[in-house]
Order: C-alpha cells, then sequence, then structure tokens
C-alpha cells in the first residue's frame, strides 16, 4: 500500500504542475493592465480636456490611441501619454491629478478604449487660442471639438 500511495501523490504531483504551466490562466496583470489603462488615458484626458465637452474628451483620448497604433509612436498608452514634450498635462504635473472613478473622463477613456473616435484618427489637437508651435499650424485640420482643433 506505501508504493500505491507513493506513486499517488508523485502523479498528483505532476499533474499540478503541468497544469500550472501549460493551462491558460486569467492573470491578475491582464484586468490590471486595462485598468492602469483606462486610468492613466482618463488622468490625461482631464488634464488636457478638462471642462471640454464629452466629445471633446473622448477626441483626446482617441488622438492618444490612434498615437499608439502609429508606427511614428511609442506602442502603448503610457508611452505616448510621457513621450518628452507631447503633452502639456504631464508637463505641468496635471497628470497626476486625482480623479472621481464616476468622473466623465474615466467614461471617455473606455469610450475611447472601446472604439469611439470622434477625430477620423487623427494625431494631433491643439488649441488654436493658445498654439503658439508653427509646425502644429501646418498640419491639416479635420475636425473642430469644443476649443480643440484635431488634425493629421
Amino acid at each position: 500500500m506505501k508504493r500505491w500511495t507513493r506513486n499517488f501523490f508523485i502523479l498528483a504531483s505532476l499533474l499540478i504542475i503541468v497544469s500550472v504551466i501549460f493551462v491558460p490562466q486569467k492573470t491578475m496583470g491582464q484586468n490590471t493592465s486595462r485598468v492602469s489603462d483606462v486610468q492613466l488615458l482618463a488622468r490625461a484626458i482631464n488634464g488636457e480636456a478638462r471642462g471640454e465637452p464629452y466629445e471633446g474628451q473622448v477626441a483626446v483620448g482617441a488622438v492618444i490611441l490612434n498615437r499608439v497604433n502609429s508606427p511614428n509612436f511609442p506602442d502603448t498608452i503610457a508611452g505616448v501619454i510621457y513621450q518628452p514634450g507631447a503633452f502639456t498635462a504631464v508637463s505641468d504635473g496635471q497628470i497626476n491629478v486625482p480623479i472621481d472613478p464616476n468622473s466623465t473622463v474615466v467614461k471617455a477613456a473606455q469610450d475611447a478604449l472601446n472604439g469611439w473616435d470622434p477625430t477620423y484618427g487623427c494625431l494631433y489637437y491643439w488649441n488654436p487660442e493658445t498654439a503658439t508651435s508653427k509646425w502644429i499650424w501646418s498640419r491639416e485640420i479635420v475636425v473642430k471639438i469644443g476649443k480643440h482643433n484635431f488634425g493629421k
């Protein structure tokens, strides 16, 4: 009986090891990554488009996501947002302002992540009242939403 018990425990141990190695597991990292993306995108939207109409908030999120999908920009939300000089909200610290989880910027981030793009694929936006870069003014304006121009 001793030999049977020992073989049983060896077999059970092997099955556990195999299941841990080869059976896909839903990891916290996947869920955490999505939550982190929503929160970071929402904080960027808050810093860049607070006070804008809801569609304008979604549009700012869409521009960030369009950049993620462009070969000319970093391929992560954090990479795009923290790209040096890319967003005023990062350089002035507004990206660090806590947000209410029930705020419109969180919903705008979720809508952008779910595919709503009121900019029609734009990679840039600017406020014409404050933009001083000659380069940004060379971009084709595709749509105006709130106080921002969105362009390619």
